[in-house]
């Protein structure tokens, strides 16, 4: 009698061969002698005047909305990029690790185009701040933890009007914990930057707190210079890898009504995401995204690869690049009650949009063609870049901007159509664009973590 396989254990014995084969054409990678990462973002407010919160308060408005809180001397603490950048406008981040000499202070000469000297310092993060630890002197009160109420809204799409099957309602006055998480769970980006620990080198730092500005560029050549770096540390970035623009969006419309968003196309952007969250009445949470699908889109800013982007652009997640227009349904954000400014109404109710860059890779020697062949890199270096703006939902972007440059520069607001200016009263001169106070921006904005308060009843 002949042997022959059985067709299952035929197909298993070639997946077998097939997986060994792949083993053993798997090249050998090692990490790179050098590792930079480089994280560039521009940010802002639609219709508010580009500016630098002097002091720490930009770096603190920077940390409420997701990024990291900065020195009290201004940009100085690395990490802020990763979140929604408003002063100061632009933000570079700049971590190096060197597996030859960690730790060990480097430097980054950079191209005159990024106006800010011909190097910058890369030094150790500052040590953490032990944490005095005390017995406590009073005992902690008993206390009975209240059930969460309330209910998060959640709609999605770019449309004037409410689409079929919408809202999903989470309502979490049932009291379970899954709800909760249900309402927030959505996709997240995949975490590509620098872990920073001990060995990394760092910018921004103490040494040096130069931003960039309106007119910087960093196309040009870039050399990574220290003890222990490899000398051969050199890449030159072009346009497409430079600091994306601002976002100039504008909207209009009231929260009764649809919300209409537009925007000129963005340099280099690969695709847009928009998400706007407030709290209507007492105890509802509203939030909608641009996205096709009902996903709360709270993860989704941040930077992300170049194939996350594409893949959830054809899943209809993100918008294409050539999108210059979107719409907030009718009335998902109207007030529910009486009153202007209170808790009956949806006063705070913010918008937030993200043009997501490309994310560049450089590497050398470049990976060899022999998949035989031993692959360590002298060094490498990924730059990513993104854009991203906040707008108060329901008030005229440009004219936001205007009344509160008025206000900052203590000028008179100029007539409406049809209307004269006081007899003998001399033109008011075009106000420069001035910061305005903290609370000019924060009170507008409102904390996010506060809609969540109503909630839980605290």
């Amino acid at each position: 009698m002949k042997n022959s396989l059985h067709p299952l254990n035929a197909t298993l014995l070639a997946l077998g061969l097939s997986s060994l084969a792949t083993v053993a054409l798997a090249q050998n990678v090692k990490p790179p002698k050098a590792q930079l990462w480089m994280d560039v973002s521009t940010g802002g407010m639609a219709g508010m005047p580009e500016m630098d919160m002097p002091g720490g308060m930009g770096a603190m408005l920077g940390g409420m909305m997701g990024g990291r809180a900065g020195g009290a001397g201004g940009n100085t603490t690395y990490g802020t990029a990763r979140g929604m950048t408003i002063m100061p406008p632009r933000v570079l981040d700049i971590a190096l690790y060197n597996r030859l000499k960690p730790g060990v202070e480097a430097a980054q000469a950079i191209p005159p185009g990024m106006r800010m000297g011909d190097r910058l310092p890369l030094l150790p993060p500052p040590p953490a701040q032990a944490v005095r630890e005390t017995e406590p002197t009073e005992v902690p009160q008993e206390y009975q933890r209240e059930t969460p109420k309330g209910r998060i809204l959640i709609y999605w799409g770019c449309s004037t009007e409410v689409r079929p099957g919408q809202p999903r309602i989470i309502d979490l006055a049932r009291g379970n914990p899954a709800d909760f998480g249900k309402a927030f769970a959505g996709r997240y980006a995949p975490d590509r930057g620098a872990r920073v620990g001990p060995g990394y080198v760092l910018f921004p730092n103490e040494k040096n707190t130069v931003s960039l500005s309106r007119d910087s560029s960093l196309v040009g050549e870039h050399q990574v210079q220290g003890d222990g770096v490899p000398a051969n540390f050199k890449f030159a970035l072009g346009a497409a890898q430079d600091l994306m623009p601002a976002i100039e969006l504008q909207s209009s419309g009231s929260p009764k009504d649809s919300i209409a968003l537009n925007w000129p196309r963005v340099t280099n952007a690969r695709a847009y995401f928009l998400h706007a969250m407030g709290q209507v009445g007492e105890n509802d949470m509203v939030m909608w995204s641009s996205s096709e699908t009902p996903d709360t889109g709270m993860g989704l800013f941040d930077y992300l690869p170049n194939g996350t982007i594409d893949s959830w652009v054809r899943e209809k997640v993100l918008l294409q690049p050539e999108t210059t227009q979107c719409a907030v349904p009718r009335g998902i954000f109207a007030p529910k009650g009486s009153g202007s400014g209170g808790r009956g109404d949806s006063a705070g109710s913010m918008l937030r949009m993200i043009a997501y860059g490309s994310e560049s890779n450089f590497a050398h020697p470049p990976r060899p063609a022999d998949p035989k062949a031993v692959w360590e890199p002298d060094w490498a270096v990924r730059l990513r870049v993104k854009s991203s703006t906040m707008a108060m939902l329901g008030e005229d972007s440009g004219q936001a901007g205007a009344r509160r440059s008025r206000s900052a520069a203590g000028s008179t607001p100029p007539p409406t159509a049809g209307q004269e200016s006081p007899a003998g009263a001399t033109p008011a001169a075009t106000p420069q664009p001035t910061s305005p106070s903290i609370g000019d921006v924060i009170n507008p904005l409102g904390n996010p973590a506060n809609l969540l308060k109503g909630l839980f009843g605290r």
